[in-house]
């Protein structure tokens, strides 16, 4: 294989919702190239993409798939990224190591979710968009409807290069206002043939035209002159135009394909090799440091790697991008994240799972190895004299949770080895091992997500596991001041136990004065403080612990252990063990004595004085809201607002954003559990949500009357 200079590669995401063809279209693509003799079928499971057994089992893709088309003495890298929002973690992986995203739509149902999300990425990371309408052939396909949306949505910067001629059943050709000819394909697609424009398309082929001509020309002041006294402007002009002005995200083109039928497929490699910035022509990446790396072949040799899949009989294979110098076979590299040493023993360039040899690599260029030893997705790899970091790629927070257990214990060490290897592969899968709910949690990013998490441990580790529920992160706090005291007195032969202590409780907020007096009754207590420590719980809210014991009726040296024993108690608190926060406490008295008194009798007097009270002072359970936003046809939108109150959601806002609804509401964590599963029933799989953590807020009193009758049962049992 030829080595590629930067000026000779592209690197380009190929995105889309669920449903618009991005298997179909890579077949379509590596056909036309000659890379394979035949177009494989999702159906026959022998696609070049969605080749993992999962992938073939559920008949979606699970992993994005890099392959490379050579074309006209230029390379292509392209990735095929999953369009399902459960596997976004792929397509921003991509999206961060390509330099231009080619946006596939459905051309029955037009801009999705899945096009507003994927669109709302590149925009935060500045990438160049070309917009594809795929399904030409099929009956509901309304081409110009749906250039109606795009622009409707991101405005005039869309603009058509190409639009069809017949779409429905019979389409076989386009009109290219770019080069101003009619294409046509013969049934079995491949090659077009290029006409003249009819009289009965010139009008509308000159309009688009002219649209097109003066989105190219202003993008250069040279073009602009040019444009302003001609009107026209060439070719070659056009393209240099087009491509200045995708840099700078000014235009989004806009072309036709039938990946089904293999038309129009030619002529979009045509673009891309023509068009499409070389990595060169981007902006530079930065290291962790901020300092910029610049895609110089001849620099210090510097490989960020962005993905790490796992194959059978091969074992882990690593894809990295050149960040800087040149790459080759035999190198002698160091991981900047990890300290260790790495030779690059092989350097391959992928077509799914065919691997292909090369020498080397040059900066911007894609490729993978195997056989590493120390290497995790995310980590850099330098050469001598070289200290790059890179950490660009930013994943969103998980939407979906489930417990997660080995059916047979003897395999639960198996099951997080298995776990944390997977990790590696998608780092959208977040395991955690929850001290507080007592339970192995899998964060994903929706139901099919996790699903597919649990087939691979089925299926391919042999570890049967179960989802569950997760258990809720309550937290517990107290509404009212309340006084409580306990002696701990214990004699049974040689040295004793004694330890009394006197405390109050009430509630705690952030700037509230230092207390001087309470009354319980007829009695009033002042406060003498003679210490104070303010602690952030871990777990969120604070604890106030001040000693206000005068006369010396306890020993300065016997608060830490009272505290101990407070901090035990709010670490699994009365109501429901869950952990307690936002709770000032006053020790103002107690007793000791001078041999039996020691640091253990005080911490349980402490524990039980703060427990007693605790349950005295009003209290109430907490839990977690999350702020919600979901995108949302507008013809769901009853549906979904409906659904969410019934969820105990409060609606807070709504609002359009890029021609969707969307709906923002504080829902409890209980009530988030299936949501997603229930969201792509109500909508069909055509919307999506957000959510983060908002605030901890007091359940309902029937809620917690039921929470803590669970709670006792569960002790009893």
């Amino acid at each position: 294989m030829k080595v590629y200079n930067s000026n000779e590669i592209k690197n380009i995401a190929l995105l889309g919702n669920d449903g618009s063809g991005k298997t179909t279209l890579t077949e379509a693509l590596l056909f036309q190239n000659g890379q394979i003799k035949r177009r494989g079928r999702i159906t026959q499971k022998n696609t070049v993409s969605d080749y993992f057994p999962v992938e073939q089992d559920y008949g979606y893709s699970v992993f994005s798939t890099v392959f490379h088309v050579e074309r006209n003495g230029k390379k292509l890298n392209i990735i095929d990224c999953p369009g399902s929002d459960d596997f976004v973690g792929a397509a921003l992986t991509a999206l961060n190591v390509t330099d231009t995203c080619l946006l596939l739509i459905n051309g029955c149902f037009g801009p999705e979710v899945g096009t507003q999300n994927h669109f709302r990425y590149t925009e935060r990371l500045k990438k160049p968009v070309i917009f594809l309408v795929n399904q030409l052939d099929d009956e509901k396909c309304d081409f110009d409807n749906v250039v109606e949306q795009l622009r409707g949505i991101y405005g005039n910067k869309v603009t058509p290069v190409q639009y069809p001629v017949n779409a429905g059943p019979g389409f076989n050709s386009v009109i290219d206002v770019l080069l101003m000819k009619k294409l046509t394909w013969k049934d079995e697609g491949g090659e077009a043939t290029y006409e003249e424009i009819p009289e009965s398309e010139l009008e509308k082929a000159e309009e688009w035209h002219k649209t097109l001509v003066e989105a190219a020309a202003e993008n250069d002041e040279a073009l602009m002159d040019k444009f302003f006294e001609t009107e026209q402007l060439s070719e070659d002009e056009m393209r240099e135009g087009i491509r200045k002005g995708m840099v700078t995200r000014s235009i989004f083109p806009v072309f036709c394909v039938c990946a089904y039928k293999n038309m129009g497929v030619g002529r979009l490699m045509e673009f891309l090799g023509n068009v499409v910035p070389f990595v060169n022509e981007m902006p530079a990446v930065h290291n962790t440091r901020g300092e910029e790396v610049k895609l110089d072949p001849n620099g210090p040799t510097s490989i960020y790697f962005y993905k790490t899949g796992v194959e059978p009989h091969i074992g882990e294979v690593q894809y990295f991008k050149v960040m800087s110098g040149t790459l080759k076979t035999g190198d002698e590299l160091t991981n900047a994240d990890r300290g260790s040493k790495e030779r690059i023993g092989q350097i391959y360039v992928s077509s799914g799972a065919n691997r292909e040899t090369v020498e080397q690599l040059s900066a911007g260029d894609l490729g993978c190895t195997v056989k590493l030893k120390d290497v995790r997705t995310g980590n850099t790899l330098n050469a001598k004299d070289c200290d790059n970091k890179f950490n660009f790629i930013k994943y969103p927070n998980p939407k979906y949770t489930r417990a997660i257990k080995a059916v047979e214990e003897s395999n639960t060490e198996k099951m997080m080895a298995a776990l944390t290897r997977m990790r590696q592969e998608d780092p959208t899968w977040v395991i955690e091992q929850s001290k507080e709910l007592r339970q192995t949690l899998v964060h994903g990013q929706g139901e099919f997500h996790l699903r597919t998490l649990k087939w691979r441990l089925e299926n391919l580790d042999k570890i049967p596991v179960e989802f569950f529920e997760q258990r809720i992160p309550y937290r517990e706090t107290i509404t009212k001041s309340a006084r409580a005291d306990y002696r701990h007195k214990k004699q049974s032969g040689g040295a004793g136990q004694f330890g009394e202590v006197h405390l109050i409780v009430e509630p705690y907020q952030d700037g509230m004065p230092d207390p001087t007096v309470y009354k319980f009754g007829n009695q009033e207590i002042r406060i003498n403080i003679k210490g104070k420590e303010e602690i952030d719980l871990e777990w969120g809210g604070k604890l106030v612990f001040i000693n206000s014991v005068v006369g010396g009726a306890i020993d300065t040296r016997f608060m830490p252990a009272i505290l101990k024993g407070v901090m035990s108690r709010m670490e699994q608190g009365p109501l429901t063990g869950s952990y307690a926060r936002d709770v000032r406490v006053i020790v103002y008295d107690g007793k000791m004595h001078p041999v039996d008194s020691n640091e253990l009798s005080f911490m349980l007097a402490g524990r039980n004085a703060f427990s007693m009270a605790f349950k005295e002072a009003g209290p109430k359970i907490l839990e977690p809201i999350y702020d919600v936003e979901v995108f949302v046809p507008s013809d769901y939108m009853g549906d979904v607002m409906s659904d969410l109150q019934g969820r105990r959601g409060l609606i807070v806002g709504m609002g359009s954003e890029n021609g969707y609804e969307k709906i923002q509401a504080k829902v409890p964590l209980k009530e988030m559990a299936s949501y997603s599963t229930t969201l792509s029933s109500i909508c069909g799989g055509r919307a999506s949500f957000i959510m983060s953590f908002a605030s901890y807020e007091l359940v309902p009193g029937d809620l917690q009357n039921k929470l803590i009758e669970e709670n006792a049962k569960e002790d009893q049992d």
